[in-house]
């Protein structure tokens, strides 16, 4: 698509410094790509957009989530638990509730939102496989965010050993065996993954808990599997008080020093969460490029922690946002995460402890840079044409003196006026083309009445 977004009142670029908002008022794309920024005149045969009282963001990278989670939020029997009862009361008890439809349904909702407050790319930690599975996951989840015009980047989850607290769990949350899941996962990077900064498709590797979901001596199988087939590692880590605790008393360290024993930090690698280290595992993850997804609503709503990103980030860490799952997290959308996000910090550290911009960047090439999606991420001639166009047409965001600011100072719910991923429109006044909200509300509703327990 060939097209000039005019007048701008903002345009922040995901970069830092002054470099973190552009002179603009204009945009310019050339197909896939950001052609120039600045004063511009339109040329014959572009689409022309008035972006007056609007600002421009980069699409948003989401680096962890649990789509399949979708159907569980707000399960009574889990919303007040801590993260080692919950996992046991709502995402393993539930898990026998997963099928082609429920999935398809789950993943639909979920990829709506994301994409509603201006989401482009969703990194997502799928680990609902298991012997026998009767339909196929990946291809589902891949085929879905291709009809929304999405990037999509599947972290292929799993598990090869039962948590020793989880009694009886459902046939679906069966483990598999270290070489089937290193089987399934070649095949869906033989089917799905690209090479390149711009790919629209990649798979990472990531077994769901190095410290609960696997064996030990399998760590290294892993990381040496992935980095043999060219593809990045992940993975849940310092989530809650229970790793450190566990990791201290059977392994005699702490979890950072726990994966780097067994090859698992690198600038291939990154975890989710965080939210407990240490001074020294901090500046490990800095010194070896391992990144962080930094997920601050689930884990104020687990009571699990605060993670400690911007002490990373300053250290020149890499440090992206994920939703996590819906199960954990009611309101799974980026401007909400970015909104906390902005907001958590101060609370330990102080009013000045992180900004907008600082918010913006670890939400764009931070997660960029953790995903190896190098041509995106960043509103600037020559990156790929991933932007969202925010309407400031909502009271909250009247009497802002700054607003650039507005989406993420402000939160709520954002009005995209119009969003693009590789060039393509994937949504226009709030609307996603082709997506019948009212049937999928009356989906959604159906299959919530069936999962009972």
């Amino acid at each position: 698509m060939d097209l000039l977004i005019r007048n701008a009142t903002a345009i922040m670029t995901g970069g830092t410094g002054a470099a973190a908002r552009a002179a603009g008022p204009d945009i310019r794309l050339r197909g896939n790509h950001i052609a120039a920024i600045g004063v511009l005149a339109p040329e014959p045969g572009e689409r022309v957009l008035d972006a007056t009282d609007c600002v421009v963001y980069p699409g948003w990278i989401n680096t962890h989530h649990h789509l399949f989670q979708s159907l569980m939020k707000g399960i009574p029997a889990g919303i007040d638990l801590q993260l080692a009862p919950w996992l046991s009361a709502v995402p393993v008890a539930y898990r026998r509730f997963v099928n082609d439809e429920t999935l398809r349904i789950a993943a639909t909702i979920g990829i709506a939102e994301l994409v509603l407050s201006g989401c482009t790319t969703i990194a997502d930690h799928h680990y609902a496989y298991w012997p026998g599975m009767g339909f196929d996951g990946s291809a589902l989840l891949f085929e879905l965010a291709e009809k929304f015009g999405v990037r999509f980047v599947l972290m292929r989850g799993g598990a090869t050993k039962v948590r020793e607290i989880d009694k009886n769990p459902p046939p679906e949350a069966r483990p598999e065996t270290l070489d089937d899941m290193l089987a399934s996962v070649e095949t869906d990077v033989g089917r799905f993954h690209q090479a390149g900064g711009d790919a629209m498709r990649k798979v990472i590797l990531a077994p769901t808990t190095p410290t609960w979901s696997v064996h030990a001596h399998e760590l290294p199988a892993f990381a040496a599997a992935a980095r043999k087939m060219g593809i990045g590692l992940h993975s849940h880590l310092s989530e809650s008080l229970d790793y450190i605790d566990f990791c201290r008393d059977v392994h005699g360290c702490t979890p950072l020093e726990f994966v780097r024993r067994h090859d698992w930090v690198g600038p291939d690698v990154f975890f989710a969460h965080l939210c407990h280290m240490q001074p020294e595992e901090i500046r490990l993850m800095a010194e070896t490029g391992t990144g962080m997804a930094h997920c601050p609503q689930s884990n104020c709503r687990l009571g699990s922690g605060i993670a400690f990103a911007p002490e990373l980030a300053r250290l020149g860490g890499r440090v992206s946002l994920g939703v996590d799952g819906a199960g954990s997290n009611e309101a799974a959308d980026m401007i909400c995460e970015s909104h906390m996000a902005w907001l958590v910090h101060r609370v330990r550290d102080g009013a000045a402890a992180v900004t907008v911009e600082d918010v913006i960047r670890w939400g764009t090439t931070g997660g960029a840079t953790v995903l190896g999606l190098s041509d995106t991420g960043m509103v600037a001639p020559g990156m790929a044409a991933d932007l969202v166009v925010y309407s400031l047409d909502h009271p909250r965001y009247a009497g802002l003196h700054d607003p650039a600011i507005a989406p993420v100072a402000g939160g709520g719910q954002a009005h995209v006026k119009w969003g693009f991923c590789n060039g393509r429109l994937i949504v226009e006044d709030g609307r996603i083309p082709g997506l019948d909200l009212p049937g999928l509300f009356a989906e959604a509703r159906r299959a919530v009445s069936r999962m009972v327990i």
